[in-house]
């Protein structure tokens, strides 16, 4: 999935910028959530506009830390 993608995904799933979605919610398997989010949360210019949250539900090892949930700055529609 591209940055794009991701983003367009994440407000169909949230309803709107700053809302948490859940990241299993994205319809992606496990490793491919782990993977591609880990991988934009190294980047300093991505990763500066998600934020990341352990909740409730499902956990994802993001970057080490385990995440159930998202939410995207509105400022990333900047950089896309």
């Amino acid at each position: 999935m591209s940055l794009k993608q991701i983003v367009e995904k994440y407000l169909a799933i949230a309803g709107g910028f700053t809302f948490l979605a859940p990241l299993a919610d994205f319809g992606l398997e496990r490793g491919e959530v782990e993977r591609i989010f880990s991988a934009l949360d190294e980047d300093y210019h991505i990763s500066r506009y998600f934020h990341f949250s352990q909740v409730s539900g499902p956990g994802y090892l993001i970057d080490g830390f385990e995440q159930t949930h998202i939410s995207i700055d509105e400022e990333i529609q900047s950089i896309l």
